[in-house]
């Protein structure tokens, strides 16, 4: 049986953040989890759908492969609490513990947010690959605490509420539940002197250069990794990841299907009815591409090998040259007359076979026609 979209088992969209994932998760959880529903296999089943949804998408690096490649991309990964094994205390834990304070507190070495750039490339760039310098603003740890917050020469001092464990107990009816100690607000520490520089924060504002080396092959959709350039963590926290978005600009002669490109080649009634050879544009250059005589308009001609050479590796593609014959405009009296004299030589004709089209369709038309006053 097929596995579901992940996005629509947990009913978010595609571009739902981590707070929106966790809120569909915790109200799944509660409604199937097996502790409250000790008789109804399918709840357990549902339960376990959604918590392999969840360890997913919850994490970036196993989303972002997912988003790319489906669920072959996570095949193996994907697991949740010990494949929906964990009890229901664990759960509340791990997943509700952020409304709490729980975790270990929420300034407490939290990992830096995730950040995507979209770069716009020209298609010759996407196809050939190339070195790109990008400028992201974001936050960067604060060089003169060393991302403490705490003034040089002094440093963060434990907190006397929670005893440096960012968190407090509270009741709350007949539950005892975790909340993030008021006096550091989960951060387990009291900075008395803040850094001038960060004002406390131990992370500063900055824009920084990267340089992103882009792959031959990439299109549209593509994503690249760029480990650890995200914000940075707070208290000490691992920094995110930046997520740089491939998008190619609309190129004036060649669409792009996967590895094949597409152009439409203009050519004369002439060339069309005698024939010819015409030089095409590729990517590679220009290459010449013969027309047989009696050519009609939308016919294709395939140039194997000039198209994309995939990203992920495999042959490259073809060009697809679609014909279109064009009609001459702003034509002179001669001209005219002589289209006119032509014309008459074609009507002249016995059978119309310099048209088969359009006799079998005006045959078609008149048979209709006789159909319908039957």
């Amino acid at each position: 049986m097929a596995k579901r979209d992940y996005y629509e088992i947990l009913g978010v969209s595609r571009d739902a953040d981590e707070k929106e994932v966790k809120r569909a998760y915790r109200r799944l959880a509660m409604r199937y989890h097996p502790d409250r529903n000790s008789d109804d296999a399918d709840a357990e089943d549902k339960f376990k759908e959604a918590t392999e949804a969840y360890d997913v998408l919850v994490d970036a690096q196993k989303r972002a492969a997912y988003d790319q490649f489906g669920h072959a991309g996570v095949d193996g990964q994907a697991g949740g609490f010990g494949g929906g094994g964990g009890s229901f205390s664990d759960i509340f834990g791990d997943v509700f513990g952020d409304i709490f304070g729980g975790g270990g507190g929420r300034g407490r070495n939290t990992r830096g947010a995730d950040l995507r750039y979209t770069l716009e490339l020209e298609l010759e760039e996407a196809v050939r690959g190339k070195t790109v310098k990008i400028r992201v603003p974001g936050h960067v740890e604060c060089e003169p605490c060393d991302g403490t917050g705490a003034e040089k020469g002094s440093k963060p001092e434990t907190c006397t509420t929670c005893n440096g464990m960012g968190q407090v107990r509270m009741q709350q009816g007949f539950f005892t539940v975790q909340q993030a100690c008021p006096g550091c607000r989960g951060a387990g520490t009291i900075i008395k002197n803040p850094c001038k520089v960060c004002r406390g924060a131990g992370r500063v504002q900055e824009e920084k250069t990267l340089s992103v080396k882009v792959p031959p092959g990439v299109d549209t959709g593509d994503r690249i990794r760029l480990s650890g350039e995200g914000e940075a963590g707070v208290d000490g926290g691992p920094a995110g990841d930046l997520y740089v978005q491939i998008a190619v600009r609309e190129h004036a002669l060649f669409t792009r299907d996967g590895s094949n490109l597409y152009c439409e080649v203009p050519i004369s009634i002439v060339d069309a009815a005698l024939g010819g050879e015409l030089e095409v544009p590729t990517l590679d250059g220009r290459v010449k591409l013969k027309i047989p005589a009696e050519t009609q308009t939308g016919k294709l001609f395939r140039l194997r090998g000039k198209g994309v050479s995939p990203v992920r590796g495999g042959p490259a593609g073809d060009l697809l040259c679609r014909v279109i014959v064009e009609t001459p405009v702003s034509l002179t009296k001669q001209q005219k007359e002589l289209l006119a004299e032509f014309q008459t030589t074609l009507d002249g004709s016995s059978g119309n076979q310099h048209a088969p089209k359009k006799t079998s369709w005006f045959e078609g038309v008149k048979n209709f026609f006789d159909e319908m006053k039957l």
